[in-house]
């Protein structure tokens, strides 16, 4: 019976034990991996926490100094404010208000004042009193967005529109995707934004957009041209319907009369008075959309927001200096630090 007995291969035990020792093996090295980073930076912050401790005074000094400076820096220098205005163009005109903006910025920087004063019907002094002019798109909702990429979708190869996803359409917008934007005015003087709105107008108009406007009436007055015709020709009809109705009725009266027998049943012409009612509304509703975007686009632009008559001040974190000196301050020492270390580390390198 012993002959019968599986016998265990010895080949087999000593594969599984060198697997389960390379197992181990690998998992001792990740763990010790990790531990050595944990090390690294347990070591990094007490180094940082003793050179802190060490150079306490100097910190504390330079810190201190830099606060100080920043301060006095914040209250010598003039408060800036600012005020915005939100603006939607018609007519494309959107690309001439972007170009003007970069103009006035350019005139602003060569301090060509008396230019700007004869565009924007403002005294040199105001003007001088300007730090910059920005634009940016307006706000948007998410609603917003999503139409947007909709319409785009519609407008390429659905292939194409597959492989674009709603959050690679949004961050690939630029300033010429939007149809609102932000006009926003930096100045030293407080009360000058609602001198400046009249200057704005000149923003919009140019050639190209008179001759798009151009173009949109004439084919608003062509269309309209086009409906009143088809009225006509519906009015037309259905007098002719009505005459029609008329000539039978008068007929089916003289039968009933007639030596007072039974009517002959006569057959009635089919017209089509209801689809005629229903074209001609049609039709008077796209008339009407054609007067309402005529009525509603009869300019360049439009204000959604104006400036405010005081601006805001603008409190930027770039301009609070005294937050900004003292993070340059550590940063500097810092950096003069671990470049001391170095040069100290070079010098006694295999010393």
């Amino acid at each position: 019976m012993s002959e019968n007995l599986p016998n265990n291969n010895p080949n087999e035990e000593v594969d599984l034990g060198i697997l389960f020792n390379a197992i181990g093996n690998f998992f001792n090295k990740i763990f010790g991996f990790i531990l050595n980073i944990l090390q690294a930076i347990y070591s990094s912050i007490i180094y940082l926490i003793k050179a802190i401790i060490e150079n306490f005074k100097l910190i504390f000094i330079v810190v201190l100094a830099a606060l100080l400076l920043g301060f006095g820096l914040e209250k010598i220098q003039k408060p800036v404010f600012y005020s915005e205005m939100l603006v939607k163009p018609y007519f494309n005109s959107k690309y001439q208000l972007v170009s003007n903006i970069d103009y006035y910025n350019s005139l602003l920087e060569s301090e060509s004042y008396e230019t700007l004063s004869t565009i924007f019907d403002v005294s040199e002094e105001d003007l001088k009193t300007i730090k910059k002019v920005e634009i940016d798109i307006g706000p948007e909702t998410e609603n917003q967005l999503i139409q947007e990429y909709d319409k785009y979708a519609k407008s390429i190869d659905s292939i194409r529109a597959q492989e674009v996803s709603f959050e690679d359409f949004v961050d690939n917008r630029d300033l010429y995707s939007s149809d609102i934007f932000s006009i926003r005015v930096e100045s030293t003087k407080r009360d000058i934004f609602k001198k400046l709105s009249n200057g704005f107008k000149t923003t919009f108009s140019n050639e190209y957009s008179k001759k798009l406007m151009r173009v949109r009436d004439s084919t608003i007055a062509i269309k309209k041209a086009m409906y009143f015709k088809d009225l006509n020709k519906i009015d037309s009809l259905q007098k002719i319907y009505l005459k029609i109705l008329n000539q039978e009725s008068e007929k089916a009266t003289l039968s009933v009369g007639v030596d007072g027998f039974l009517p002959i049943t006569q057959e009635r012409t089919p017209t089509k008075e209801y689809d005629l009612f229903q074209n001609e509304l049609r039709i008077r509703d796209s008339i009407r959309v054609l007067d309402q975007l005529k009525v509603e686009e009869n300019v360049y632009y439009d204000v959604l927001s104006n400036f405010s008559d005081i601006g805001l001040r603008s409190d930027t974190l770039s301009k609070r200096y005294s937050l900004v000196f003292p993070a340059l301050a550590i940063v500097i020492l810092f950096l003069m630090y671990i470049t001391m270390k170095v040069i100290k580390y070079a010098k006694e390198y295999e010393r």
